[in-house]
């Protein structure tokens, strides 16, 4: 039990344990809540600078559904890029490149190589578009949407009347934060 509780506190973040699990891992890396690279296998596993992964996505460089049949699990290099988004819940499978300036958007699986340049969503992720008209057309919508600075967020301490301001002004749903 002690144990236990002196593990809990001397916890390391997630990203820290990874590289020191073996993977190899750039700068100015954002892993959120529930994200998992692959703990058993991290040294297989390569990401670049300006990465996100948001909340449950999981990257494996492993696959036991072998195990059984032949004895052996199968392993696979997992490669991702610069500058690359990484939405909630995505799952990386083992063997997959994922090149730079990439958007891989919420709940996709991937299972094949992503080139560079685009944006990638489904089961299996299917390309959408090039990473430039994805941006172009956020940029556009932008300006024509509520643009709102760092204090309208939870870490800078939003208040209650600039949470009903926001949602006000978000008259078309959609709203951009700093």
């Amino acid at each position: 039990m002690i144990k236990r509780i002196l593990r809990r506190l001397n916890r390391k973040s997630p990203a820290a344990q990874a590289r020191e699990n073996g993977a190899t891992i750039g700068t100015n890396f954002n892993m959120l809540s529930g994200a998992i690279i692959d703990p058993d296998h991290a040294w297989h596993i390569t990401i670049g600078n300006y990465v996100t992964l948001a909340p449950r996505v999981h990257i494996l460089a492993h696959d036991a559904s072998t195990k059984h049949a032949l004895g052996y699990t199968r392993l696979a290099k997992v490669a991702i890029g610069d500058r690359v988004f990484l939405g909630a819940g995505t799952i990386v499978l083992p063997g997959v490149t994922i090149g730079d300036k990439v958007i891989v958007g919420a709940g996709s699986v991937v299972t094949s190589d992503i080139p560079s340049g685009s944006v990638y969503g489904g089961i299996p992720a299917r390309f959408i578009c090039s990473y430039d008209e994805y941006i172009d057309k956020r940029r556009e919508e932008m300006e024509n949407s509520p643009v709102f600075d760092e204090s309208y967020s939870v870490d800078h301490g939003i208040s209650e009347e600039m949470k009903v301001e926001m949602n006000a002004k978000m008259d078309k749903g959609v709203g951009y934060v700093v």
